[in-house]
């Protein structure tokens, strides 16, 4: 319920002293299958283009960058990444073996909102514990530090990466129309989120589907996450 001034006009809750978190320590984060690393050229650059040397070239399809065509490519385009001011890219590291990237983007400390995204997933990581938990991990972190709200874009016709905010736990906020363009295209782009009131119910939910029982021999999982059914598109 929405609180009234002295001039009977509804305003928002009181932030009861919140106070701006820090920018994120550029830091390695580690988790039970995966740990993820400030993204280096030297160190990364070589392992991560051939992890993705089996990717076919619609994994790059609603990227900025991509596919690359040798390793000098993918080298340019971290220290890209790198030298962007408020992005942290990190390596997605699984037995020591780099297998995809990710970022923290858009990192708003004044108004404790922070984005991941430029989400790449090589073959070998796609639709495993690792990924998920690299990305509960960022999400995990970004909550810790103090920040209000998470979240995550995507272009609107990237069905794959908006079922995937549902499953995490992000809310459909809605689509922002021509919100930039990439590759020689338009974007729309939809925007998700999960702010601090729901996190802890939603890690409760992460911590239980990453607990080392719900997982097979053959590292399956035995129940899914499915925290949300997913938001559909507004027509």
């Amino acid at each position: 319920m929405s609180r009234l001034n002295e001039f009977n006009q509804p305003i928002g809750p009181d932030l009861q002293g919140w106070t701006p978190p820090q920018f994120p320590p550029f830091r390695e984060l580690h988790g039970r299958s995966v740990k993820l690393e400030p993204l280096d050229r030297e160190r990364h650059a070589g392992a991560l283009f051939t992890a993705f040397q089996d990717a076919p070239d619609a994994l790059w399809t609603y990227m900025f960058f991509g596919p690359f065509r040798c390793v000098g490519e993918l080298a340019a385009a971290i220290d890209t990444l790198i030298a962007l001011p408020d992005w942290q890219p990190y390596a997605i590291v699984v037995g020591e073996r780099p297998v995809g990237f990710m970022s923290y983007l858009r990192i708003d400390p004044a108004n404790g909102a922070i984005e991941i995204g430029s989400i790449v997933f090589s073959p070998a990581l796609q639709k495993t514990r690792a990924a998920t938990e690299a990305i509960y991990l960022l999400i995990r972190n970004a909550f810790d530090l103090g920040y209000r709200r998470c979240e995550w874009k995507c272009d609107d016709l990237n069905d794959a990466s908006r079922v995937a905010a549902g499953r995490l736990g992000f809310r459909y906020e809605g689509t922002v129309r021509k919100a930039t363009h990439y590759k020689g295209r338009s974007r729309d782009t939809a925007w998700y989120a999960i702010i601090d009131d729901e996190w802890l119910a939603l890690e409760a939910a992460f911590q239980t589907w990453l607990a080392d029982d719900n997982f097979g021999p053959d590292g399956r999982q035995r129940t899914s996450l499915g925290i949300r059914s997913g938001f559909p598109k507004q027509v």
